[in-house]
């Protein structure tokens, strides 16, 4: 399984991500926002946190204009496996790939502390290493992570199964609690809680570890 991590001006987490991968037996290239293209035979294509091009404008909007935007735009419309992680979620969403927006916290405050979140579906790659109705608990970093939908599309994520994870407890007014989602195709996963920082027991925790883990092995039987 071959994996490209996207770096931006303003990326924080993108070797904590590209380091994630590598531990669970991901071959791991790094791509610059201003490359056109991707390396050939990537599988997944992972989008990392931080604050891209300062978090200007809104969170994720240029980078969703950066020139390797396209590329990541062909390779799931072909069908090929996204990762957005907090910052990254904000791009997907930007991008069209998943639906939603991400808002600032109703504290109006930068949320940095350990989150216990539901794993609410394995029909997916990503959650495939987790049972359903399992707590984890992951780290977040985000002053912008209040996800929302309207009431459509909410009906529409909840119908489909399509709401990867929830906190638990709420912690930032995201609708229905919501802490990551997947699309239509269940080929693209944004989730705002940092699953690469809780992957490792040097760093205090491995709850995020089996997504990378899982993930990999989902891919390499596929």
């Amino acid at each position: 399984m071959k994996a490209a991590v996207i770096t931006f001006p303003g990326s924080n987490c993108d070797r904590d991500l590209a380091t994630a991968l590598t531990r669970a037996g991901v071959d791991v290239a790094r791509v610059w926002h201003k490359d056109s293209d991707l390396p050939a035979g990537i599988d997944l294509v992972a989008v990392p946190g931080g604050f891209s091009f300062g978090d200007y404008l809104r969170c994720g909007a240029i980078a969703a204009h950066s020139p390797i935007a396209g590329a990541l735009r062909a390779h799931a419309a072909r069908g090929g496996y996204v990762l957005g992680i907090c910052n990254g979620f904000q791009v997907l969403t930007e991008l069209g790939l998943l639906p939603g927006a991400l808002m600032r916290n109703t504290g109006l405050t930068f949320l940095c502390k350990p989150a216990v979140l539901r794993v609410e579906t394995t029909d997916s790659v990503f959650t495939a290493g987790y049972a359903a109705g399992q707590e984890i608990t992951v780290p977040v970093a985000h002053h912008d992570g209040n996800y929302q939908i309207g009431a459509e599309g909410l009906a529409e994520l909840r119908g489909e199964g399509r709401v990867a994870f929830r906190y638990a407890p709420a912690i930032n007014g995201s609708v229905d609690d919501i802490a990551g989602v997947l699309s239509a195709n269940r080929r693209v996963l944004g989730m705002m809680p940092h699953p690469e920082r809780a992957a490792d027991p040097v760093t205090g925790g491995t709850d995020g570890a089996a997504l990378f883990t899982g993930l990999a092995a989902a891919l390499t039987q596929a």
